[in-house]
């Protein structure tokens, strides 16, 4: 696989193999890590929490986080197993490299994670989209930014159907894999979900996050809430 297909983009990869991003990351991006101590492709390898960040050509600041082991998608058991990894913790601390490619230190209700279901995706590799928010999606999601923690609203996003939690934290019970799971639960009604990540208000620490579900078995619902980010990051140029 050459440097070209490796900088390709989801949907670009998906036309010549949905498994490009895995052999990226097993074959060039890990192996790079443990000879030299370089990410090689990649901008990050974390050995010990199993991920790597890469630049996505698609967008000006898209980042992935790919779990460094093999995980199909959000209808994995893996993501929900006793001792996974946090990706979405590690998703958004991974957030600052969004910051760096727009020279802007945005605020968190203006930054998102997203991953698409198993019928929306280009790659048969889990990876978590980190990029921007669309303006006027951080506008509507403004008024659940005081939601009780802990309780699903439903809104409409972009014309299709959302569920909506705040949460207080991005691990343990509160991973937006397990509070989807709790009624999704199994591999089956995972497959047909799509998360997004963004903060509640400016500070997440502070605000908390919010948690933005959808799926294909939902009354106009989505399979995937990509489009909910903005991947030219019109907001760094407003703020």
């Amino acid at each position: 696989m050459g440097i070209a297909l490796a900088a390709a983009g989801c949907a670009r990869l998906a036309a010549v193999d949905s498994n490009a991003l895995w052999k990226i990351v097993d074959m060039r991006c890990v192996p790079s890590q443990q000879a030299t101590g370089t990410p090689g492709q990649c901008t990050l390898v974390d050995l010990d929490k199993r991920y790597a960040i890469l630049k996505d050509i698609v967008g000006r600041s898209q980042y992935l986080l790919i779990p460094t082991d093999r995980v199909s998608g959000i209808e994995s058991p893996l993501v929900l197993a006793p001792h996974a990894p946090s990706y979405w913790a590690d998703a958004w601390a991974s957030r600052d490299y969004v910051n760096r490619s727009v020279k802007r230190t945005l605020r968190d209700d203006q930054l998102g994670l997203e991953i698409n279901s198993q019928f929306r995706r280009t790659q048969n590799q889990l990876h978590i989209h980190i990029d921007c928010m669309r303006r006027d999606i951080s506008d509507a999601l403004a008024r659940h930014a005081k939601d009780a923690p802990g309780e699903w609203h439903w809104d409409t996003l972009d014309g299709s159907r959302y569920r909506i939690m705040r949460i207080t934290a991005l691990s343990g019970t509160s991973d937006p894999f397990r509070l989807v799971s709790r009624d999704n639960r199994n591999a089956d009604a995972m497959a047909m979900q799509t998360i997004l990540v963004t903060g509640a208000g400016p500070s997440a620490d502070k605000d908390g996050w919010l948690v933005v579900n959808s799926g294909l078995d939902a009354d106009n619902g989505s399979g995937s809430a990509e489009g909910l980010l903005d991947h030219s990051c019109h907001v760094a140029d407003a703020s």
